[in-house]
């Protein structure tokens, strides 16, 4: 069984909500990276870990985001050496589900099925393709299938009815669903409207559903916990990381796992 499906069975019969913090690789350098991976497993703060390959026009990403990607990218960071580290990781004993989230010109570049089977190689679990149309996304999520790795559908709020049933029809692992139309980014409150949006997708969903873009407080979480299966923190964390990019990697981790503690706080209790 995927990583991703044993984790969230095993949260469903533990009567709780997946935490998901978004990890851009690379930034401020990749042994920082794995430093965060090692100890959010070790601080048991995360349930699974979206990581976030940088390039240089993402479509999805807002400004902190951006600027991660754009350091990772002047250090030399690559997508065979993300994969590589991941293995690396993999290797030392990182048992957390890795979704990676990359733009489709870096799956399609090198082909489909090459990148796919490196990632599984690797120990990736799923991909998130923010760029990819729906209905062009059955090559990739094919490929994917073969190598028994999720694919990550993202519902937006302004998706269309019709859309919205082809995206669902294809997921596998979760579906990421995004709070607000526009970016990434941290943001004071969720929409008003964010519960019965949820609701309408869960209602058609096979997998769960997990919400990001714009989830950056620990009330947030609690808030989303209330209606999908998982929050994804990605801007608020990415911010962190960047405030103390000239310290060790290993202060980097322990800020990062301290932060996911005090997020994922509502989702222990």
């Amino acid at each position: 069984m995927n990583r991703i499906d044993a984790t969230f069975k095993s949260l469903k019969k533990q009567r709780r909500k997946a935490f998901m913090p978004f990890i851009a690789a690379g930034d401020p350098g990749l042994e920082a990276t794995a430093a965060i991976l090692r100890a959010i497993q070790a601080r048991g703060v995360a349930d699974l870990v979206e990581l976030g390959v940088p390039y240089s026009d993402p479509i999805a990403d807002g400004p902190v985001i951006q600027a991660s990607y754009q350091r990772a990218l002047a250090a030399g960071v690559t997508p065979q050496g993300i994969l590589d580290l991941v293995g690396r990781l993999r290797s030392e004993g990182l048992a957390l589900p890795v979704c990676l989230m990359v733009s489709y010109a870096l799956v399609y570049r090198p082909g489909v099925e090459d990148f796919v089977a490196r990632a599984a190689a690797a120990g990736i679990d799923g991909l998130i393709v923010p760029d990819l149309p729906a209905d062009e996304a059955e090559p990739l999520a094919a490929a994917l299938a073969e190598r028994g790795l999720a694919y990550v559908p993202l519902i937006a709020p302004t998706t269309s009815a019709a859309r919205r049933q082809q995206i669902v029809a294809r997921a596998t692992g979760f579906i990421y669903c995004i709070s607000v139309a526009g970016i990434t980014g941290e943001r004071t409150a969720l929409p008003a409207q964010l519960a019965d949006y949820v609701k309408g997708i869960k209602k058609a969903a096979r997998v769960p559903v997990c919400v990001g873009f714009g989830v950056s407080r620990p009330e947030h979480v609690e808030a989303v916990a209330q209606v999908a299966d998982g929050a994804i923190v990605g801007s608020a964390i990415v911010h962190r990381i960047a405030d103390h990019s000239a310290d060790p990697p290993e202060k980097i981790a322990q800020v990062v796992a301290d932060f996911c503690a005090e997020l994922a706080a509502p989702l222990r209790r």
